[in-house]
């Protein structure tokens, strides 16, 4: 038997979650059956929705079980197989869960090539951050040359990817990010054309700074953060404007409701300036992954797309580093290194 890891939830978050929500077991894993592989876990990807998972509430996705190990998309080494597809070896990327070791009847399952790029690719700029960012930038932004953007979270997994997939289309990347070091990174790293600090402003002042950067208004938002950067960036939407809603971070634990800005002044905007607003959950279009990978994979491989990964050590300090990344404290992709890569 092999004996996993893992780490599950321990119960409901009331409001921000904390290290109490989470509890760390080990697992005696079976034998596998025909049919079935066994994997070792190498990099586990954190990511904003799992706060969502947390919740016992409705939505496009089951929530995680009291006591059930925790989702998450992970890159892993097949170390047992009974399955022809994925024999002993192979690195694979799937929804393995905050665990060190996994078994799996391989659907969901895709094998990764190491000649790529890094194996830990595989759940951030080749993963689902990346089609995210491809998506919601091409079909649900619906993005075209010489337009102006404004990306929240602009260096995190999703927006990094999509400043620079903007600037591919030769748009004008205008970025909003968490302190200063994150903007000189994203200026002279991602390429974006200007990135506003969004510690330094309240909306007021955020939303002249966006009229600022872009004179010519803002004709595509892609929105993952809420807060007072949506209440900027409204009002400085260009008619006919769109917007790619794919989260609200600054929301999630129901932080910031007080203050929000109220409907009717969101409503009036979206209906004056003829906005077209449009929510999307990536695992809707995962459909279009091979086209994604086509056409992304190889401007990762020859380094026309950069990426930055905040690396966590130990599965056991998964719960501190997801919590920081709520709260902004990541700079790049979060992962989280479970075991040692053997690429």
């Amino acid at each position: 038997m092999t004996t996993a890891a893992q780490i599950v939830l321990a119960s409901r978050p009331q409001g921000k979650p904390t290290l109490d929500n989470f509890r760390h077991e080990t697992a005696s894993l079976p034998a596998i059956k025909d049919g079935e592989f066994l994997v070792r876990v190498v990099w586990l990807s954190l990511d904003p929705y799992m706060r969502g998972r947390m919740d016992d509430a409705k939505s496009y996705a089951k929530p995680v079980g009291i006591g059930d190990v925790m989702e998450g998309g992970t890159v892993a080494e097949v170390m047992e197989s009974k399955n022809d597809k994925f024999p002993v070896g192979k690195i694979v990327a799937g929804s393995f869960g905050w665990t060190s070791h996994a078994i799996s009847n391989g659907e969901g399952v895709r094998i990764v090539d190491p000649k790529v790029a890094p194996i830990s690719t595989a759940q951030g700029v080749l993963g689902m951050p990346g089609i995210t960012a491809w998506v919601g930038l091409n079909d649900i932004g619906r993005a075209r040359d010489g337009e102006t953007i404004v990306v929240s979270a602009a260096t995190g997994a999703v927006g990094a990817m999509v400043g620079q997939l903007a600037k591919a289309k030769n748009m004008r990347v205008i970025g909003v990010a968490g302190g200063p070091e994150k903007c000189d990174f994203a200026v002279k790293e991602l390429g974006y054309d200007v990135c506003l600090d969004h510690h330094a402003h309240d909306a007021k002042s955020l939303t002249k700074a966006i009229a600022d950067a872009a004179p010519d208004g803002v004709d595509v938002y892609f929105e993952s953060v809420g807060g007072k950067t949506l209440e900027a960036v409204l009002v400085n939407m260009n008619t006919h404007g769109r917007i790619a809603v794919c989260g609200m971070i600054s929301w999630y634990s129901g932080q910031g409701l007080a203050d929000a800005q109220p409907l009717p002044a969101v409503w009036r905007n979206i209906l004056t300036r003829r906005l077209l607003v449009e929510g999307f959950i990536i695992f809707d279009h995962f459909n279009k992954f091979p086209d994604f990978m086509e056409q992304v994979g190889p401007m990762v491989g020859d380094g026309r797309i950069s990426f930055k990964e905040d690396v966590a050590d130990g599965l056991e300090n998964a719960p501190q580093a997801f919590l920081d990344m709520l709260q902004g404290g990541n700079f790049g992709k979060q992962m989280v290194r479970v075991g040692a890569d053997p690429a």
